[in-house]
């Protein structure tokens, strides 16, 4: 595919290259552990090995108890607690959206077919209409800019290989790429853009120079992708476009193009003097061949979330108190892995897990070109309406997922979260409330998982990204 140059995309608010590879205090809460933040920074062997300084004494409890220790019964919820939460954004989204599925990309090796709800989706556009008319806001009307918080620790690993990224406001979406040729709400499906942000978690094995070159280049990479789909689009043929497909496409290239940058097979473009410096540098590798990364990125806007998975990192959505996994872990024992692995002449051996080969224990990454092409870079895409009910959504890597589960993970975040707000209100500043700075609940969230998953014996780097979906909160004193 030819180079186009394009303006570079905003720089993230928030990286671990500009943070710092520590945890993050929570703004209002105390620690649910006795763990003392300088042991995280202590060298340990990998892998079950001798630890070279010891630990203090982590104690073990459960999910629920540890959030009753921080004054938040394991049963009360938004109905039951001294204030009462709504969301002024996430209200408009649910009319419009209630009932419609979620759309799977790429279930197959290249892909796959897009289940989606179109009858819903339809009623959906209709009953969106219907309520316009009648004077209420289109919800792709509504700026509505998520509050997030994050952690990336190194735990008791001996080095840092995750890296995570957020960049809100990185581009603006074409309402076409969300609701096809359809005219929406009285909005041209071609002109009207909404502001969408980037959210993503990578983790690294072998060294951490994948999973940071990705941090701070696929963004752009997605940027430009998905320019040049708007490029290649027109009026006159709108209506031959699949938007759902578009998204599969713009997210499969981006990450194949990111995956040929790290292998030095291509230049990452840009324009200027920084695009010459790149094509120059194209053909040095970003990392040895035995380098690489997982990727789990979202990009959210006021009416959707889509989420690009690649690797056994992993996103999940809070609906009301239900966990929505919005990917599937790409293991080699999935099945379907497993026989792309073998259709393509690979093993899957069982060496302290099912491993590629009996080194890799998942089966697509960024990088890894030892294992090509058994490994592959290609990306799940998932597309959901946002509802009413969404809470929050958790990007991790597998230092979380390995000790908590699904259910755990949205029960603990979506109390912590409420614990903030019951403590603080409404207190935050501007920069935190139009999320170009972490907000301090979601970061409260963020930094209680991540002491939980130590707590529960997590061996690897845990890094983990909440995304608060209730932007808008609403209180109101018990009287």
């Amino acid at each position: 595919m030819e180079d186009v140059a394009l303006p570079a995309p905003p720089a993230p608010v928030f990286s671990t290259a500009t943070a710092g590879l520590t945890l993050i205090a929570a703004a209002a809460a105390e620690p649910i552990v006795a763990v003392v933040a300088g042991a995280m920074e202590m060298e340990m062997e990998m892998e079950g090995g001798p630890i070279a300084t010891p630990l203090p004494p982590v104690r073990t409890t459960t999910p629920a108890a540890a959030m009753e220790e921080n004054g938040l019964p394991a049963e009360e919820d938004a109905a039951g607690s001294p204030c009462s939460v709504n969301s002024d954004c996430s209200s408009v989204a649910s009319a419009d959206f209630e009932g419609v599925g979620l759309g799977f990309f790429g279930s197959g090796v290249e892909g796959g077919a897009v289940v989606f709800e179109d009858s819903a989706a339809s009623a959906a556009t209709v009953e969106a209409e219907a309520r316009v008319a009648a004077g209420g806001r289109s919800v792709f009307a509504v700026e509505c800019v998520p509050l997030w918080g994050y952690t990336s620790i190194c735990g008791r690993r001996p080095e840092m290989e995750d890296a995570v990224v957020a960049v809100p406001r990185f581009f603006g979406l074409p309402l076409w790429m969300l609701t096809g040729s359809n005219m929406v709400d009285g909005l041209d499906p071609i002109s009207f853009r909404l502001p969408a942000h980037f959210f993503g978690v990578y983790d690294g094995h072998g060294g951490a120079q994948v999973a940071d070159y990705c941090r701070d280049r696929l963004h752009a990479a997605l940027v430009e992708e998905l320019s040049r789909i708007e490029e290649s689009v027109s009026g006159a043929n709108l209506g031959a476009v699949e938007f759902k497909k578009q998204w599969e496409k713009a997210f499969v290239d981006c990450f194949t193009r990111v995956d040929d940058e790290v292998a030095g097979k291509a230049s990452s473009g840009g324009g200027g003097d920084a695009g010459t410096s790149n094509a120059a540098a194209a053909t040095d590798p970003v990392a040895p061949e035995t380098v690489g990364t997982t990727a789990v990125v979202s990009v959210i806007c006021s009416s959707h979330i889509i989420v690009s998975n690649c690797g056994d990192s992993r996103a999940v959505l809070c609906r009301g108190k239900q966990p929505v996994p919005l990917s599937v872990d790409h293991k080699p024992n999935r099945e379907d892995e497993y026989a792309r692995i073998e259709a393509a002449g690979g093993k899957v051996i069982q060496w302290n897990g099912y491993r590629v080969f009996g080194v890799l224990a998942m089966s697509r990454s960024i990088g890894d070109r030892y294992l090509k092409p058994w490994i592959i870079p290609v990306p799940e895409v998932t597309i959901v309406p946002r509802a009413k009910d969404d809470e929050c959504l958790v990007l991790a890597s597998d230092g979380l997922w390995d000790v908590l589960s699904n259910e755990e993970v949205c029960d603990v975040a979506r109390k912590r979260i409420l614990l903030w707000h019951k403590k603080n209100g409404g207190s935050s500043s501007s920069a935190q409330r139009s999320g170009d700075s972490p907000d301090p609940a979601a970061q409260a969230a963020a930094d209680c998982l991540s002491k939980l998953a130590l707590q529960k014996g997590s061996k690897d780097n845990i890094s983990v990204i909440v995304v608060d979906l209730k932007a808008q909160r609403k209180f109101k004193s018990k009287t």
